[in-house]
């Protein structure tokens, strides 16, 4: 009579290689899901400064076309700023010297606190030129 020797299940050597493998994968995934975290950070940003951008304008339509005096607390859009504890982004406005003025800018910079890589999302408006300018620095340059 033979011994039948039924042996089933995976070696040590497989599992580690499948264990390298995943791994290696991961090291290239990981970095490219983080990035495209930040550039949908970086879009929340923009569409909080357009709301700002449209309450300065709002602003300067009651103020006889000048946005002197216009910031986060005088505009009719509250602060995004405040509790930013668990917020993503700090948000500033400045407008340009010169009474009336007819520039701003308004500024979102990237909280470090919660992992997040520095840089800035801004929207500049100039009335006089008739140009409106959008922009970011560090990982949301080009936005």
């Amino acid at each position: 009579m033979k011994i039948r020797n039924n042996k089933s299940g995976f070696t040590l050597l497989e599992i580690i290689i499948v264990l390298i493998i995943i791994g290696v994968l991961a090291s290239l995934a990981l970095p490219r899901f983080f990035a495209l975290v930040e550039t949908s950070r970086g879009g929340e940003a923009l569409n909080t400064l357009s709301a700002i951008r449209g309450s300065m304008v709002r602003y300067a339509l009651r103020n006889g076309n000048s946005y002197t005096g216009a910031n986060l607390g005088t505009i009719d859009v509250g602060d995004p700023s405040v509790g930013a504890a668990n917020k993503h982004f700090t948000y500033t406005t400045s407008v340009a010297a010169g009474n009336p003025s007819t520039a701003f800018t308004v500024i979102a910079t990237r909280n470090t606190n919660n992992g997040g890589t520095g840089g800035t999302v801004y929207i500049t408006q100039d009335d006089a030129a008739g140009t409106v300018v959008r922009g970011g620095t560090g990982p949301f340059a080009g936005i």
